[in-house]
This record gives C-alpha cells, sequence and structure tokens, in this order.
C-alpha cells in the first residue's frame, strides 16, 4: 500500500504541497467546504491522477459523475507518477456547490509539485545498489529474501591506526570504505523545492550505538568524508546538490548480534516541510531502509585451510617441525608465532578462534578472541588485526574458567536434521550439565554465540573433564561418503577392546610409553588388570555416551557417520579426567592430511597398536595419517595437537542469508 498523507485545503487562499513520487494525498474536501456546500466537483491537470472514494467505492476521474455529495467518509485521492519540471506546475481545483446552484459558493486550488525522495541500498544482494520494488524496511531469510547487509568493520586498515576500524570516527584509507555498505539517497524533481524543505537522514536511538555512516558530499577526497550518523549522532540534515541527484553514503557496522540487539538497523531518510516563521517543521514524506549486520560465522575442521598457526617455546622445535612438515603436505602456509609475543603459551587454539563476516560486497576473516587472557593475550590484536583482518572479543566479568578458552568451542560440518538445514553447520560447546553446579562458558561468550543465529549452537557435557574441553572427545575429519564428514569421539570401550585383543594374541607384556624417560611404562596386562583405571574410564566412557546420543539428535547422525577413536583417561570424578596417553581424537586436520598425536602404545610386531587401528578406522577414508610427537607439552602425555596448532580455513560457498534459522 502506498504512503499516504492527508492535505488540508481552504476557499480563502491557494494551497501548495509536495507529492513524492509513489504516495498518496488524501485531500480534505469536507474540512474547507464553504457552511452551505453539499457537493463538490474536482478536476486535476493531466499531471495528476484523481480518485473519489465514495460509499467504500473508489471512482476514477474523470467520471459521468460531475458532483460528489459531502457525505462523511467521502475523500479524494492524488497521485503522480512523473516528476515536475518546476514548482507548483500541477493543480487540482475543488469547486463546492448549493443543494440546487449551478455557480460555485466557493473553489480551493492546490499547486503540486512531484519530487522523488528515495532512500537506497543493496536490498537485492548482489553487490550493487539499485532501485527495487522489495519491501526495503523489511528483512527476510532465505534463497529468495531480501534486505541489505552490513559488514561490522572491525579490521584496522590502516597499520598506524591503533585499534579497529569500529572503534573510530575517521575514514583512514579507500580500502576502509570498501569494507562498508553503500546506502545512496536519491532526490530528484525541481531543486528549489529543497530549499523550502529540509531532508533528514536518522537513526533509531536504540541502535544508534551499533552503526557508523560516513559522507564526503560531492568529493572524492578522502578527508572530505565526515562522520554524520551513529553514535550519539541520531540524525544528519541532507543538503542535495543542484547538480548531482545522488548523495552516497557509507555505512559501517559497529557490533555483532548479542543480547539485545538482533543485529537489523533501521536508516530513516524524512523530508520536512518549512512551514511559517517560528513554527516547528512538519514531516510530510519518510522512506526508510533496513540493515542487518552479518554474523561472525565459524568454520568447521572439514573446510579447506588457509594458513596453519603454532607457537614457538622452549623445548619445542620438534613439534613446530612436525607441524610444518604436515602443513607442507596439505600445501598450507604456516605461521610461526615467536616466543616473544606467544611468551611460553603455546596453545594457540584455546586463545582464539578463526571465521570470517561475509556482505554481498566483501568478505573478510575475524579471529575471536578468547577471555582465557594468557601468554597470548597480546597476539591477536598485534599480530592478527589488519587489513581486511578482523577482531572480535568478549569478557568474563565473573571470572574465566577453563571452559571459556577455545578448545571448548567447535563447529560441525553442515547438516540436515529430520528435514531441518543447518548449512553452515552446528556451534559446539562444553558444559556443566547435567551435574548441577560445575563450570560453565562465560555468559558473555555463549550469548555471543547464540545471537549469531546461524550456527544453532548445542551444549554438550564437558566438566568431567579437568580442563573441560570438548575436543579432548570430538573432532570431525573429512570423508568421501555418506555425509562429507565423519564424527570422531574417544572411546574408552574401543581402547580396552584393543588391548584385550592384543593380551589374547600373547601381547599382554607390551608396554605403553616405551622410549619415554621418567614415566611409568604400565604393561597391557596391568593396564587391564588396574581396577581404579578402569572404574574411572567406565564413568568417562558413560559421558562421552551421553554426548553421543546428543550429538546423534542434533547433528542427524547414525552410528556409521561415527568412528570411535580408542583412547584411555585417567585422574578421578572429583578433579576430573585428563587422557591417559596423548589424546589421539585432539588432532590437526588439513584437508586429508591428518596431524595425530602420537600415543606411545604398545608396540606390537614393532608397530604402535594403538597408531594401527586409528589408520585402520582413517585410511580408507582417503586420509593421511602423520603421529606426532607432543611429549613436551603442558599435560605431559595429553598430547594436545590441536590445541597447539589453530588453523584460519575457507569460508563456506554457502551464502549465510540463504539460511533459514
Amino acid at each position: 500500500m502506498a504512503q499516504q498523507r492527508r492535505v488540508q485545503l481552504s476557499v480563502q487562499r491557494p494551497t501548495s504541497t509536495v507529492c513524492v513520487l509513489g504516495t498518496e494525498l488524501s485531500l480534505d474536501v469536507c474540512g474547507s467546504a464553504p457552511k452551505d456546500a453539499v457537493a463538490f466537483h474536482v478536476q486535476g491537470t493531466p499531471g495528476v491522477k484523481l480518485y473519489v472514494v465514495h460509499e467504500t467505492q473508489s471512482v476514477k476521474l474523470p467520471s459521468s459523475v460531475c458532483r460528489w455529495p459531502l457525505a462523511a467518509g467521502t475523500e479524494v485521492l492524488l497521485a503522480m507518477d512523473a516528476l515536475s519540471k518546476d514548482v507548483g506546475d500541477e493543480k487540482v481545483r475543488i469547486s463546492y456547490f448549493r443543494e440546487a446552484g449551478g455557480v460555485p459558493v466557493g473553489r480551493a486550488m492546490l499547486y503540486l509539485t512531484c519530487v522523488e525522495v528515495s532512500l537506497d541500498a543493496d536490498t537485492s544482494r548482489t553487490g550493487a545498489v539499485s532501485r527495487t520494488l522489495l519491501d526495503k524496511a523489511t528483512w527476510t531469510w532465505g534463497p529468495d529474501g531480501h534486505g541489505a547487509i552490513l559488514l561490522v568493520n572491525c579490521d584496522r586498515d590502516d597499520p598506524k591506526a591503533k585499534m579497529p576500524d569500529n572503534r573510530d570516527t575517521a575514514v583512514r584509507s579507500y580500502a576502509d570504505l570498501k569494507d562498508m555498505s553503500q546506502m545512496v539517497l536519491r532526490t530528484r524533481g525541481p531543486r528549489t523545492i529543497f530549499a523550502g524543505h529540509h531532508l533528514l537522514l536518522h537513526v533509531d536511538f536504540s541502535n544508534a550505538d551499533k552503526v557508523g555512516v560516513f559522507y564526503g558530499g560531492n568529493s572524492v577526497a578522502l578527508e572530505e568524508y565526515k562522520h554524520v550518523l551513529g553514535g550519539s549522532k541520531l540524525a544528519y540534515t541532507v543538503k542535495p546538490s543542484r547538480h548531482q541527484e545522488e548523495s552516497v553514503f557509507y555505512v559501517e557496522g559497529l557490533a555483532f548480534p548479542d543480547v539485545g540487539f538482533s543485529g537489523l538497523v533501521a536508516f530513516h531518510v524524512t523530508l520536512l516541510e518549512s512551514p511559517e516563521k517560528g513554527l516547528l517543521e512538519t514531516p510530510i514524506f519518510t522512506d526508510t531502509v533496513v540493515f542487518r549486520v552479518a554474523p561472525w560465522i565459524m568454520t568447521p575442521n572439514t573446510a579447506a585451510p588457509l594458513e596453519v598457526f603454532v607457537c614457538s617455546v622452549d623445548n619445542n622445535e620438534d613439534f613446530v617441525a612436525a607441524v610444518g612438515a604436515v602443513a607442507e603436505k596439505a600445501k598450507c602456509p604456516l605461521t610461526v608465532c615467536p616466543l616473544v609475543e606467544n611468551r611460553q603459551d603455546r596453545w594457540i587454539q584455546d586463545e582464539v578462534e578463526f571465521g570470517y563476516v561475509q556482505a554481498p560486497h566483501k568478505t573478510f576473516p575475524v579471529v575471536f578472541d578468547s577471555p582465557r587472557d594468557r601468554g597470548l593475550k597480546n597476539f591477536p590484536v598485534k599480530s592478527i588485526l589488519g587489513p581486511d583482518f578482523g577482531y572480535v572479543a568478549r569478557q568474563a566479568p565473573e571470572g574465566a574458567s577453563s571452559l571459556d578458552s577455545f578448545g571448548n568451542l567447535e563447529v560441525s560440518p553442515p547438516v540436515t536434521v529430520q528435514g531441518k538445514e543447518y548449512p553452515l553447520g552446528r556451534i559446539l560447546i562444553g558444559t556443566s550439565f547435567p551435574r548441577f553446579g560445575g563450570r560453565r562458558m562465560a555468559k558473555a561468550v555463549k550469548d555471543f554465540l547464540f545471537a549469531q543465529q546461524v550456527q544453532a549452537p548445542v551444549e554438550l557435557f564437558s566438566d568431567w573433564l579437568q580442563v573441560g574441553h570438548v575436543d579432548e572427545f570430538l573432532s570431525f575429519v573429512p570423508a568421501p561418503d555418506r555425509k562429507g564428514f565423519r564424527l570422531l569421539l574417544a572411546s574408552p570401550s574401543a581402547c580396552y577392546q584393543l588391548l584385550k585383543e592384543k593380551q589374547e594374541e600373547g601381547f599382554g607384556e607390551a608396554v605403553m610409553f616405551e622410549g619415554l624417560e621418567q614415566v611409568p611404562k604400565p604393561t597391557i596386562n596391568e593396564i587391564l588388570a588396574n581396577e581404579g583405571l578402569r572404574k574411572l574410564n567406565n564413568y568417562a566412557q558413560s559421558c562421552i555416551s551421553w554426548n553421543r546420543d546428543i550429538l546423534k539428535r542434533a547433528l542427524g547422525l547414525a552410528e556409521p557417520d561415527i568412528l570411535d577413536i580408542p583412547q584411555l583417561f585417567r585422574g578421578n570424578v572429583a578433579n576430573g579426567a585428563e587422557a591417559f596417553f596423548p589424546d589421539m581424537v585432539n588432532m590437526l586436520v588439513l584437508g586429508r592430511h591428518l596431524g595425530i598425536p602420537k600415543p606411545f602404545g604398545p608396540l606390537v610386531g614393532g608397530q604402535c597398536c594403538l597408531e594401527e587401528r586409528v589408520r585402520a578406522l582413517l585410511e580408507p577414508l582417503g586420509l593421511t595419517c602423520t603421529f606426532i610427537d607432543d611429549y613436551f607439552s603442558y599435560h605431559v602425555l595429553s598430547g594436545d595437537v590441536h590445541c597447539g596448532t589453530n588453523v584460519r580455513r575457507k569460508p563456506f560457498a554457502f551464502k549465510w542469508w540463504h539460511a533459514v534459522p
């Protein structure tokens, strides 16, 4: 329905007003009628379309009816579909009559000027701003949806700047402008009409701190771009140029969707009519366009690797070299974080998670910094944040726990669950349920992840572990069949079954951790006879089985989609479990190349039986297994190859706005 405005008329003096292209004017014919008038006649110049609404029927003029009764509910509507060349070049005349009179008892004259005022953005999501018939004031999901998209401008295009671009109110480079979305104000019609009317660009108070708008006028010079809207600036008066019909604004997002912010932001342009001196301006037309701030999107292990990160600390030269060798096989660049930057903190997976943001006109990676803040605290800002590489962080005011490290943050590959598609996968986080109390992920981090909408998080039970990370018992690897991946789960049951097989084959005296110094070396017989160890692993298996059922339901998996990786745990129920030997599930996945913690398992026939079992599970999928000695890890024997590395991966080909959350 066209936007409609009521216009008051007068028989004492002519009235002038503006009709905005695409809108309707409702003429108050009864309010201006002389006292004795009972009927009226209306006629207009050729550029005006007139309709009389009488007794619920709309009649287009001219018609066979010459006079219309001045009855309650009778109104005259008009529209114009061509721009005026001059001010007041079209007009409408209302003539009023007594009951039987042939001479009008009064006339009301209305002079009209048709102009165009339109606020446009890339609502069709093509990467360019264009006029459209789509409803600009709404935003819809799906492949047939519409609505403009805004990126959080969280990179740092100027290397000299001290903060991300979304924390300042300046345009420092043309690259900075390219991160922003265009919003175009079109004004057409007689330019003098805008001298007596004001155009106000404005944003709702509730969202003003979520966006910034820059305008350079007719100039292309970088220094001419000024911050005109956002933050404390709620409105900006636009002065249309006499020579240009378009004013181009650049819009940046300042904040990601989160609690209290859905991500939707509406901008309005209002045409104000200037009344007599001393009176307030009157709004006569408003156009609105809605943007959605693009979410932060996380990439799964199965996505193509683009860059591997690893930390160099004391005595881990061999580990760094081994990771580099796997990266070289995968033809993936390796970035080594030096000791001066990591300050003896090797757990780069726990510190950050790599993702990206995407709009039709631009995509760039964004690193998510955890509240963990140990030795690597400054690394993301100092060494990752930069041109076209964004940064976002969340803190834990209540104090960070181990569950706030991003080893406790994973994402599945794309899945379909009972007909519901998750084309960007589902985020997986660990928490303390079903046990009452215990550790939980910080509210700020969890709220942020849920607010992104497109990777609906699933909560798993991880507080049974001493460290409490989901990557200690699960991972994903690519596969050529079924869903395109396999879920790997640590399995004490599978490990006991393997060790029992080797015992029955006569290898009960084969020892664990052969070749390692100052480490107890239990035999297979001793492990199988250790009742305390078995009870703990029965508990660990029950926790993993609980999560297995959750994952099957949440990801739509069947048993053939899951592989059980033999693994034992040690510790106790009160303080949590940790890996008994290096945790093979905690692996580095680079395409079909896997870097797996070396388990130092029993040698049977000169081969590590644990390694051989894992090869037998994974190599039929076309995967190449490289076992990495991670003995000098912080956990001594946990073998956190995954937590000791991090991978930036290729964004999804799927466009997130095509999803239906």
